[in-house]
């Protein structure tokens, strides 16, 4: 038999060599390792690895980084909290002059999607960077573009190989899904199904979901609809695939009415999908799923159901009037909500009653109906049509950050706006002109406070500290 005592486990290695080790983890593995046992969190919070990951992401910060003798990991979260809410006066930027109103916003980790009418207008970031204009034009559609998504290449049968991924846009529809009596309102936020075969939603004014194959060949997608889903009565507006099971989509209708559909389910009878079904008081304003419980805001209110059973989990009333968008945080239990002239935060730990509910935090300051909202763990971003700022809230207490202008033009609000991470892109339209406005906060140094005039550079050092999400962006 073998001696397991003469084994070497990972713990018996020395500090040096685990250190050593941890050089070659990206940041997502070393905060993956901090949380496996308390030896190598006490491994993996040492000076040195943090050193070298302030390097790696911020090369421009060498003196500042040589000037610590300790503290570098909590010196590195402070600055990443700070960038990710976007604590800076000096990002990079670039402006895009357009002809057209945006009606379409997407961001990738490498492009700017810009619809406008029948037209996409692909922007590389680098190229943004570099101060080159330059863009790549879809423009296959013979109407008006009234949704975008972006899938992962490597679940679409497009994709042949890593270099594809890097490979520069054709500038050609590459598929074409055919089958909706009128025009597509929403696509699903994620792809249905398992590595067997992927598929996407699509909803339509012609009150339909139908399911398609991204395994069809051929430019026309021929054969790529799998089935038609039948039920609702009123135009899809939104939905969301389920966190429990992949193989399960919400979709809801201008009426307030939710189905549940189960892509998996091939029958001929065409009502045979649907797997659940309910409704909600008032005009729909947003949907997310997370896990088994998929959450609404319409009219005033936001709620839960659980979509095991299709009951109510909760409901609040948010006493704001009339919501205008709607989004949710589900890990971190927040929701903010955008109404007329403000925006509110709410701890829906705390306000999972029927009846109404106290916001966490009033984010006012604004003009007119806040239309546009994005949320992620750091920061909260709410601007609307009318409004010429964007601004930007710290998540976890909802106190401003900054504040941003949509564009250089006078008399335009936000038509659109998307943020990732250190990044962000707002649209403008003045009635004669529009603009795309992209930041990237990255390497950003100078700091500033929105109480007073920042003028010239100062050299970044951390203010506070706090042990932020260390996933890496």
């Amino acid at each position: 038999m073998a001696n397991h005592d003469s084994i070497t486990k990972v713990t018996d290695m020395d500090m040096d060599s685990l250190v050593h080790c941890a050089s070659y983890l990206t940041l997502q593995d070393i905060s993956n390792t901090a949380i496996s046992c308390k030896f190598l969190n006490r491994i993996i919070y040492s000076d040195s690895i943090w050193r070298r990951l302030f390097r790696e992401r911020w090369p421009q910060l060498e003196p500042y980084i040589n000037s610590l003798t300790s503290g570098l990991r909590k010196a590195y979260m402070a600055r990443y909290s700070a960038l990710q809410q976007f604590k800076f006066v000096d990002p990079l930027d670039f402006y895009v002059y357009t002809e057209a109103k945006s009606s379409g916003l997407l961001l990738s980790k490498n492009s700017v999607f810009l619809s406008q009418g029948p037209l996409i207008q692909i922007f590389s970031i680098d190229k943004l960077l570099e101060g080159k204009a330059s863009f790549v034009s879809l423009n296959d559609h013979r109407a008006r573009i009234t949704s975008m998504r972006l899938f992962p290449l490597k679940e679409t049968s497009l994709f042949r190989n890593e270099a594809h991924i890097n490979d520069d846009w054709k500038g050609s529809c590459q598929r074409c899904f055919r089958g909706h009596n009128g025009p597509v309102t929403v696509l699903s936020d994620k792809l249905l199904g398992d590595e067997n075969g992927k598929v996407f939603a699509s909803g339509g004014e012609d009150s339909t979901v139908r399911l398609w194959s991204l395994k069809s060949t051929g430019r026309r997608g021929q054969h790529a609809l799998k089935a038609t889903l039948y039920g609702h009565e009123k135009p899809i507006v939104f939905m969301s695939v389920t966190g429990h099971r992949a193989s399960l989509i919400v979709s809801m209708s201008k009426d307030s009415k939710v189905r549940v559909w189960d892509a998996s389910i091939s029958s001929s009878d065409r009502n045979s999908s649907c797997v659940g079904m309910t409704s909600v008081p008032g005009v729909p304003v947003g949907m997310k799923c997370h896990d088994s419980l998929l959450y609404i805001a319409s009219g005033s209110s936001i709620g839960a159901v659980d979509l095991r059973t299709m009951k109510t989990a909760f409901k609040t009333s948010t006493n704001q009037g009339k919501l205008y968008s709607f989004d949710i945080m589900p890990t971190k239990f927040l929701a903010c909500t955008g109404g007329l002239g403000r925006a509110m935060l709410w701890d829906i730990r705390k306000n999972a009653g029927n009846g109404e509910a106290e916001p966490m935090a009033e984010l006012d300051g604004h003009i007119g109906p806040v239309t546009h909202l994005h949320m992620d763990p750091y920061k909260i971003v709410t601007g609307g049509p009318e409004d010429p700022h964007v601004s930007i809230w710290a998540a976890d207490k909802g106190n401003q950050t900054n504040f941003l202008s949509c564009s250089p033009l006078d008399s335009s609000g936000c038509c659109a706006m998307t943020a990732d991470g250190f990044r962000i892109v707002t649209t403008g339209y003045n009635q004669e002109y529009g603009v795309l406005s992209f930041r990237d906060f990255n390497n950003a140094v100078c700091s500033g406070s929105l109480d007073e005039h920042v003028s010239g550079s100062k050299f970044w050092c951390p203010s506070t500290s706090g042990d932020g999400d260390e996933s890496d962006s």
